[in-house]
This record gives C-alpha cells, sequence and structure tokens, in this order.
C-alpha cells in the first residue's frame, strides 16, 4: 500500500450534506496522512430536497468508488450518508451501504460504531424492530462475537478484547417474566464463545450497563438491534464513525444521515466525516501490521529479543 494511503471518498446523496461535509473535512490536514480520492458526481441538484435522480447520483459514486476498491486503485472507502430510500431500484435494492459492501466483498459484515468512548457492534441491523427476536439465534450470535472479536484484535490492535454481551428484554428478562430469549439463547451463545477463547460477558441489561458506566469495562458491546445500540453511542459519543467490519475491505463512515434539513445552510458539522478518514487510515496500518506480524510471529518475537539471539532457521539441525 506504500507510506501514504490512498482513501477513496464519496459525497453521499448530494441533495444532503455529504458534499459539504467531504469538503470540510479535507480541510483538516487529511492529506498529511493519506491521498483523498474524491469521487463527485455530474449535474446539479438542490440541497435539501431529495429526488430519485440525486438518489441514483449516490449509487453511482458508490459503485465507481467499489470497482476501484477491488481493483487496488485505493486502499480504503469513506461513505457519506445516502438516503435509503431515493437510492433503491432496480439495480440497488439493498438495504444500505453494510448490505451492499458485504454482497461485493469476502467475508461477512457486521455493523459497527466506534469512537474513543466506546465501540457497538450489532446483531441484527437495518430491520423492522418487530422481526428482530426471529432474526436472534445462537449461532449468530456466536458468529457476531467471531467477526467481532476478530475486528478488536486485527483492526484496532486490541489484545485480548472483552465483549459485554446485551440482553434483549427489560432488565434481562427478569428470570424468565419479560421474555426467555436471554436464557434459552442469548446466555448459551456466550457461553459458546467463551469457550472458543472470545472473552464474552452477558446478557447485560442495557439500560444497567450504561447509567452505572458498567461499558467502559468492556472493549466492545454486542447489541441485539439497531436503536439499542446506536441510541446510547450516538448519545455518548457523537463524533463516532460508522465501520464494516468483517469484510476483506475496510470502509468508514460518519454516524449520522443525509441531514436534508440543514443541507445547504453551513450548519453542517464534519467532525464524524473527519473522523471516518482518520478510522480509515488506522484501522489499513493496524491491519498491515497484524499480516505482518502474523506472517512469521516467531521471527517477530526473535528480531525484538535482539540480533544476539536471533535463530537462523535456515542453517538449524532440527
Amino acid at each position: 500500500m506504500g507510506n501514504k494511503l490512498r482513501i477513496g471518498i464519496t459525497q453521499g446523496d448530494p441533495a444532503g450534506i455529504g458534499p459539504e461535509i467531504v469538503a470540510a473535512a479535507l480541510e483538516g490536514g487529511v492529506e498529511e496522512l493519506c491521498t483523498p480520492v474524491v469521487y463527485k458526481y455530474s449535474g446539479e441538484f438542490e440541497p435539501g430536497k431529495p429526488t430519485a435522480e440525486s438518489g441514483a447520483a449516490a449509487v453511482g459514486m458508490l459503485k465507481a468508488a467499489v470497482a476501484d476498491l477491488k481493483a487496488g486503485k485505493i486502499d480504503a472507502l469513506v461513505t457519506a450518508p445516502i438516503c435509503k430510500e431515493n437510492a433503491r431500484s432496480d439495480d440497488f435494492e439493498y438495504a444500505g451501504h453494510t448490505e451492499y459492501l458485504g454482497a461485493e466483498f469476502d467475508g461477512k459484515p457486521l455493523m459497527m460504531m466506534v469512537s474513543d468512548v466506546m465501540k457497538v457492534a450489532l446483531v441484527t441491523s437495518h430491520m423492522a424492530l418487530a422481526d428482530v427476536p426471529e432474526a436472534i439465534s445462537k449461532d449468530k450470535i456466536v458468529e457476531k462475537l467471531r467477526i467481532l472479536n476478530r475486528a478488536l484484535v486485527e483492526d484496532f490492535g486490541i489484545v485480548a478484547p472483552r465483549i459485554a454481551v446485551m440482553a434483549l428484554n427489560p432488565h434481562g428478562g427478569e428470570g424468565g417474566m419479560m421474555g426467555t430469549d436471554e436464557a434459552e439463547v442469548i446466555a448459551p451463545a456466550v457461553e459458546q464463545a467463551y469457550e472458543e477463547g472470545i472473552l464474552a460477558f452477558g446478557p447485560m441489561a442495557a439500560d444497567g450497563l450504561f447509567v452505572t458506566g458498567e461499558f467502559t469495562k468492556y472493549d466492545a458491546i454486542l447489541a441485539m438491534y439497531h436503536d439499542q445500540g446506536l441510541a446510547p453511542f450516538k448519545a455518548l459519543a457523537p463524533d463516532g464513525v460508522n465501520y464494516t467490519a468483517g469484510l476483506s475491505a475496510v470502509r468508514t463512515s460518519p454516524d449520522h444521515g443525509t441531514a436534508f434539513g440543514i443541507a445547504g445552510k453551513g450548519e453542517a458539522k464534519a467532525d464524524s466525516m473527519r473522523n471516518a478518514i482518520w478510522a480509515a487510515v488506522d484501522i489499513c496500518r493496524n491491519r498491515a501490521a497484524w499480516a505482518e506480524m502474523s506472517r512469521n510471529p516467531l521471527k517477530h518475537y526473535e528480531r525484538e529479543k535482539g540480533d544476539e539471539r536471533t535463530i537462523d532457521l535456515s542453517k538449524s539441525e532440527i
């Protein structure tokens, strides 16, 4: 990848705040650490007035960036917000960026919100709340824990990460009085993950985990559904980053939407977009460092011990 990473940046729905926050973010010294490659749209769109055409423009930029990411022309992707309703078409039938990228790259996507305050991942993401209980299973939770644990180690450089797993029902089901999902599904999943060497703990009631500050004892939190994880995250980390973990490609985005109501008024803040660019750079570097360290761990270990203790395995009689 070279010393200076090439970070592709899409402007999102051109009727939203995407173009504004991209421009503002690039004024914050971004070029000192990476080479930004901005994907723009053709035509003019009125701020605050999304159309099918503005949605199509957002999808067009996204597809162009993904093609370049696959071809190795850029090293990571940062996406400004799109309007899921306007973006949907016969050519783009995905619920959002996460689902589309999951279909385009190797691996299984995990929606993850990251900041210096906390990291939150989701078992289910873009679906109706009524559909969540049926979508949660022991196997699915274990799968998400495996992906999350690996991301924490390889993408964020956390050794032996501790993961808090949230309950689904109020008060963790209250011993079965408010639901049995915890005892029948979530707890067995946590137990299996722990047996696999993943430091997962739970299920934990959502209100107690956040109100008491208990979440600070963990490196990440696995929430059962979208708002359960994102509501406290955005309240405590308003300038966080949305990261699609679990894929062969690196993609981040700001943790907010298109904000059509303030588009073009000069009120949009670029902090989250800027953090998304920094995060993409950091994750790429962490992945490269992990790959290098994992390639030959014995050689790496001996080199750190000093030249006088280096073992030349090619000359060994073993």
